[in-house]
């Protein structure tokens, strides 16, 4: 969506400004240097050398950034995104180390203080090589004040990484949640007046009427049937998520009641779970594409068929509604429509389903997964 987009260019421009200023203060503050102190001259060669250190945080940022970030953020993946921060920082801590031996040692070892010195070493002080033979049994690696401080500002800037991806988050889940409820609300009435649309009411009951004569078991059946839809409509319909096995009874009731329309020439096959686990879904999300299915695939000049099917597996329902495409196809208007659905499905799950439509010459496929709750 446009506002999505609009939040993430702001995201980025975030990091590009805090970034932009942190390369320029060395600039500002050498130039500044020079002004008051003329001895010394601005040397951009002192500039690359301090941006070349903080080319190494930038590197780390943007991997953080773009691989790392979204692993805990978005799909709360804690385990490998700390694993793989540990990795990075135990990397950083051996570079720093390693990096500029010579400069290092002499700042952090240095030779011994002149008064612990034999007294051969106090009338001649030691020359250079002596200077290695002091610093030649000292431990490979070890941590300065330098390295501790640059460790500090790689989790500083980690965890503000973290944390202005937070606040994005926050600002983005808080829209969604807007336009969530302001399109709830107008679901609502959508649900009332085309999910289940006059036209399917007016044929439904005159079947019943056709029934009373001819089985009176039958057309009382039919109008139990007709009024737990009834109720779900009205009562569920505005629910955030009702129980998965509901909306399966749902279905069940409403392919039962399409059958009384059509001859045996319409093959109807319901494969749903007869077990359901306790999961919740939005309701009536799978309707549309069986009403579709029926508008859109019975022909009346040639066998058709609509085979809608349903399975629950690691807590993601598989859905698939399949229907013949029938001669002429029905050009009502009628049901929410599949735009609509995909909105829906879009401010519910955002990234976190899959829709496959195939438009075949003779045929039509609906393929949905989404994730259960």
């Amino acid at each position: 969506m446009k506002w999505m987009k609009e939040q993430k260019r702001h995201e980025n421009l975030t990091y590009l400004a805090l970034w932009g200023m942190l390369f320029a203060v060395p600039v500002l503050s050498l130039y500044i240097r020079s002004v008051n102190i003329p001895v010394f001259g601005f040397e951009w060669r002192e500039v690359f050398m301090i941006w070349r250190q903080f080319g190494i945080f930038l590197a780390i940022f943007l991997i953080h950034n773009f691989l790392l970030a979204p692993l805990l953020v978005y799909k709360q993946r804690r385990t490998l995104y700390f694993s793989i921060i540990a990795v990075i920082i135990g990397a950083f801590i051996v570079y720093q180390c390693t990096t500029r031996p010579s400069e290092r040692r002499a700042f952090h070892h240095g030779p011994p203080p002149f008064e612990q010195m034999e007294p051969s070493h106090r009338q001649h002080p030691p020359q250079p090589r002596e200077f290695k033979k002091f610093q030649r049994h000292r431990p490979p690696l070890m941590m300065g004040q330098h390295d501790i401080i640059a460790l500090i500002i790689l989790i500083l800037m980690l965890g503000m990484n973290i944390g202005i991806k937070l606040y994005f988050k926050s600002r983005h889940d808080a829209k969604q949640l807007m336009a969530l409820e302001k399109e709830n609300l107008e679901q609502q009435l959508e649900y009332l007046r085309y999910q289940i649309n006059p036209h399917f009411f007016m044929n439904t009951l005159n079947n019943i009427h056709a029934l009373v004569d001819i089985d009176p078991e039958k057309a009382k059946d039919t109008i139990l049937e007709l009024s737990k839809m009834m109720r779900f409509v009205l009562y569920e319909g505005n629910k955030e998520g009702v129980p998965l096995s509901r909306e399966f009874d749902f279905i069940r009731h409403y392919v039962t009641l399409m059958q009384l329309r059509y001859t045996d020439k319409v093959d109807v096959q319901v494969d749903l779970p007869a077990e359901v686990p306790d999961y919740q879904l939005p309701p009536l999300m799978l309707i549309t594409f069986i009403e579709n299915a029926f508008k859109h695939g019975i022909s009346y000049q040639h066998d058709s068929f609509v085979h809608i099917k349903a399975d629950i597996e690691d807590a993601t329902l598989y859905f698939e509604c399949r229907n013949s495409k029938a001669d002429t196809p029905n050009q009502d208007k009628g049901g929410v429509g599949l735009a609509n659905v995909k909105q829906r499905l879009n401010l519910l799950y955002g990234e976190n389903y899959t829709l496959n439509i195939q438009d075949e010459p003779d045929t039509y496929n609906v393929e949905l997964q989404i994730p259960l709750t």
